[in-house]
């Protein structure tokens, strides 16, 4: 073989090399928003989240740093997150109206713009595991109920009995709630039953919880994930934006992966990650103008309120919220973990 062939090979090797191994890998989580004080927060329970948080952080950044994908990366974040009890999805589920935990996750590739869904769901352990099964293992985007649960078993998602979501936490939040919806329709003097009886938001963070990930990764693809358990005494089937692709969970390789959080009926009715998306792709605007956009001004202009997790295909990075707190976390550039709680850290 001639040298100069030799020679081009190397240099054609080495800077592929070079870009794949060099290129900025970015992981960001989040674990619900909400009225989340400091002064309400003792140093063991603050402890205790930062840990779990941590712990989804390095889940899913061992990953991309070793090459691997995005979604495999946000995918493992979220299951460390739908494992631990602290937060509002998998075993931290909340109950609904009936007593039951029912869950809802979706999951998209950037790469392809494919995504999957399951909603309402009450015995799949991780229920984004399912959301990547209907994604990949289907010709569909959404299934939920009964349904979902038979394809997430015919397809190795471990499955659990209705019990295992229960914690006592949660189901002591059920309890207060409805004791204040009982005494809130008491005091309607109308003698009928007002909207806000019929779907009582007393207790305002009973609609709180999500988590979710977003990631870009060496090839340069990005991804999503996002998983809830809902809100609190939630009734009717009743699905919220989590499961819900452009409203909850976005990605694409020509913007940015979102993952949302807060009222979903609000997401909803703003296709909120979808709408964050089409700012950057066909108004121009930077991740961070888009979704504090959405965020701190067309979200609470409706009612609503929340925050959002993104990465753009540059690795830039956006974490709006207009509520009291947001669980957050993201390794910087130096590999260093920032995990946060609080509006001013």
């Amino acid at each position: 073989m001639k040298r100069w062939v030799v020679i081009s090979l190397l240099l054609f090797a080495l800077n592929v090399f070079s870009q794949s191994d060099g290129r900025k890998v970015v992981l960001v989580i989040h674990g619900g928003a909400g009225t989340i004080l400091r002064s309400q927060m003792t140093p063991e329970k603050e402890k205790e989240y930062k840990d779990a948080l941590s712990a989804a952080l390095y889940r899913g950044y061992a990953i991309l740093k070793k090459g691997g994908s995005s979604l495999d990366a946000v995918e493992a974040a979220v299951k460390v997150l739908e494992d631990d009890p602290h937060f509002n999805a998998g075993k931290g589920a909340v109950f609904t109206s009936e007593g039951k935990n029912e869950l809802d996750a979706s999951v998209m590739n950037g790469e392809n713009l494919m995504a999957g869904a399951v909603a309402g769901v009450t015995t799949i352990k991780n229920p984004v595991s399912a959301a990547r099964a209907v994604m990949e293992k289907s010709n569909h985007v959404m299934m939920t109920g009964a349904g979902a649960e038979m394809f997430a078993r015919q397809n190795g998602v471990i499955i659990v009995p209705p019990s295992y979501f229960y914690t006592e936490e949660r189901w002591r939040s059920l309890r207060n709630v409805k004791k204040e919806d009982s005494l809130k329709t008491e005091l309607d003097h109308s003698g009928k039953k007002s909207s806000s009886a019929i779907y009582p938001f007393k207790n305002h963070d009973s609609k709180f919880g999500t988590v979710g990930a977003v990631a870009l990764d060496q090839k340069g693809n990005l991804a999503a994930a996002t998983s809830t358990g809902g809100m609190t005494n939630k009734r009717f089937g009743r699905v919220g934006d989590s499961p819900v692709i452009g409203a909850g969970t976005y990605a694409s390789n020509a913007t940015c992966a979102i993952s949302c959080t807060g009222w979903g009926e609000y997401f909803i009715r703003l296709v909120m990650a979808k709408t964050v998306s089409d700012m950057m792709e066909f108004g121009k605007m930077s991740l961070a103008a888009a979704s504090e956009e959405m965020i701190m001004k067309r979200l609470p202009a409706l009612g609503g309120d929340g925050g959002l997790i993104a990465v753009d295909k540059m690795g830039n990075i956006s974490m709006p919220f207009n509520t009291e707190g947001m669980y957050r976390a993201y390794i910087d550039e130096k590999g260093v973990p920032v995990i946060k709680i609080y509006k001013d850290k």
